[in-house]
């Protein structure tokens, strides 16, 4: 016997006769046509349930309330389960109940299990089309709980496989609801919400949906809902990244879950790791439409690059997504414009705040290990470095700011030497730029004075290449783009100016103890301007004036900074 016929035979609280004859009213007024006062007694009825859902919600530790919940709760699913229940009342009830039952799923787990069965019933009795825009207009309701939300995305999930045309629009409406209200929760969880697994257990299940529906369809139908999916789970890879790191064990599963998917869409390692996949999805999903419905899946570049991480540090993950993740690496080291791609997407990694600083350290580890300490050897002067440029200036950037910012000294040591092999992997002819740029936005004085320390480095390696190669020929190169010893020229006088003179007056910003880029505390601030100046002019002018500018640029320096 059914726990709701089992009730049937025990006396009934007032709150459940009030439900069935609030419940009874609707039934005759809808019966009978009258649309006005139908929707009065609907009305009545969502504003009864919210009393007894918030009188619940408000005092959690009240016993009585939460039954009351639970009964009422099991009124509402047997009339509805009720062979006498007209079909016409069963439609209007499922315009408003859906949103109110989801509040009482927030009370207890027991009133989750009836609430996902009311919800259910619903999508067996109405219209697949009308029941997505219901689901989808009671998650746009933002009501931050885990509980809330979870009967709604099972809702969808099932909606899904229900319907039986034009399935890539309909899914393609619902992806944007779904993924911003799991971006809010899981970004901003409420206190005490321990839902949050269960919550990304049924974000997975919308995604094995989509899966079943695209293994019935063919062609362009298929290749639209097989990227959308691919889009989506992205997403959803990025934000379990940040909401359930803490919880290991069901992170790495649902890691695993979500890997499971890339093969069946097309998704690669590689493609992944340079962008080109996330591209190929992104232009088959919006066609000309990709700004404005792109903003809603803003973190599927962070889960493409996530997915690797993932890959590459968890037993397991690789295989459920068909890959060999050394063949990746190895295809990364061999080839410079793939691994600036690379570094493209690595970036949004670094940059992301509130991503874990585990998960940064193991994309720093990556970056070190697919570039070589000596790269500077094999780096390509001919390649047109000028549309990576963007991307590898706010990967240095981002990786400034690990530098700066991160808990742990080894990490920020592990982040500086990435910072260099990166600088090492950009042709000489460019690198000055970027240093250049990456001293003049930078608002911290420590990491101005590491940043004026590789540039000195910089020009000592300059100043040896000049010696080694002689000025005859270097005089013979007749190219138009300055040659790779000598393109440090005026800028470099320009850039000391800079920083000997900031340009909003006063003297050169001194390096902050309390900085967290202190660990380089051992660079000599003042030193590093008196050296940088004399590299500068010994570079252009020679050894013959070496002890004389080194004592005029000390002056110098004692007069500006003291």
């Amino acid at each position: 016997m059914s726990e709701e016929s089992a009730d049937d035979h025990r006396p009934s609280s007032p709150l459940v006769l009030r439900v069935r004859q609030i419940l009874n009213s609707c039934s005759k007024l809808i019966e009978g046509g009258d649309s006005h006062q139908s929707e009065n007694s609907v009305s009545e009825l969502v504003n009864f349930l919210e009393t007894i859902s918030d009188a619940a919600l408000s005092d959690p530790d009240n016993v009585d309330a939460q039954n009351n919940a639970l009964e009422v709760l099991l009124e509402i699913h047997g009339y509805l389960c009720s062979p006498s229940s007209d079909q016409e009342v069963i439609d209007a009830l499922s315009l408003v109940l859906p949103k109110t039952v989801a509040k009482f799923a927030c009370v207890s787990d027991r009133c989750l299990e009836i609430a996902d069965s009311v919800i259910d019933r619903f999508i067996a009795m109405c219209n697949p089309r009308d029941m997505l825009s219901i689901l989808c207009e009671a998650l746009s309701k933002m009501i931050k709980a885990s509980a809330y939300v979870a009967p709604l995305l099972s809702g969808l999930s099932k909606v899904f496989l229900s319907i039986q045309r034009r399935h890539f629009e309909q899914v393609k409406v619902a992806v944007p609801v779904i993924v911003s209200v799991l971006k809010v929760i899981s970004s901003e969880p409420e206190d005490g919400d321990t839902e949050i697994d269960g919550l990304f257990d049924r974000a997975v299940g919308i995604a094995n949906s989509i899966h079943e529906v695209c293994t019935k369809l063919e062609g362009i139908v298929n290749e639209k809902l097989r990227a959308l999916l691919g889009l989506y789970v992205l997403q959803i890879m990025a934000l379990v990244s940040v909401s359930m790191f803490y919880k290991q064990s069901s992170c790495h599963q649902l890691v695993s879950r979500l890997s499971c998917f890339y093969p069946y869409c097309s998704i690669s390692y590689f493609g992944l790791m340079t962008g080109s996949d996330v591209d190929k999805m992104t232009n088959i999903v919006t066609g000309e439409d990709e700004d404005d419905y792109m903003s809603c899946l803003s973190y599927v570049k962070h889960g493409a690059s996530l997915s690797v991480i993932w890959g590459n540090v968890l037993d397991g993950v690789a295989q459920a997504a068909n890959e060999d993740l050394t063949a990746v690496k190895d295809e990364l080291r061999s080839n410079q414009t793939e691994r600036w791609q690379a570094v493209g997407m690595l970036k949004h990694i670094y940059s992301f705040v509130n991503l874990p600083w585990e998960l940064k350290k193991h994309a720093i580890d990556f970056l070190l290990c697919i570039t070589d300490e000596n790269i500077s050897q094999k780096c390509d002067e001919h390649i047109d470095f000028s549309s990576y440029m963007p991307s590898l200036f706010a990967a240095l950037q981002a990786i400034k700011m690990v530098i700066m910012y991160a808990p742990d000294t080894v990490l920020r040591k592990l982040s500086f030497d990435a910072f260099k092999r990166l600088l090492a992997d950009i042709p000489t002819s460019q690198r000055f730029d970027i240093l250049k740029a990456l001293i003049t936005n930078s608002d911290s004085s420590s990491m101005i004075a590491i940043l004026i320390d590789l540039v000195k480095g910089e020009m000592y390696m300059e100043n040896r290449k000049r010696i080694s190669t002689g000025n005859n020929e270097a005089q013979q190169t007749g190219n138009k783009e300055c040659p790779n010893p000598f393109c440090w020229n005026a800028s470099v006088l320009e850039l000391v100016e800079f920083v000997l003179r900031p340009p909003q007056g006063g003297p050169p910003s001194l390096p902050e103890h309390g900085d967290a880029a202190s660990f380089y505390h051992q660079i000599d601030f003042r030193r590093g301007y008196m050296m940088l100046v004399c590299v500068v002019f010994v570079f252009f002018y020679g050894l013959v004036v070496r002890n004389l500018l080194i004592g005029i640029c000390f002056l110098l320096i004692l007069e500006v900074v003291w």
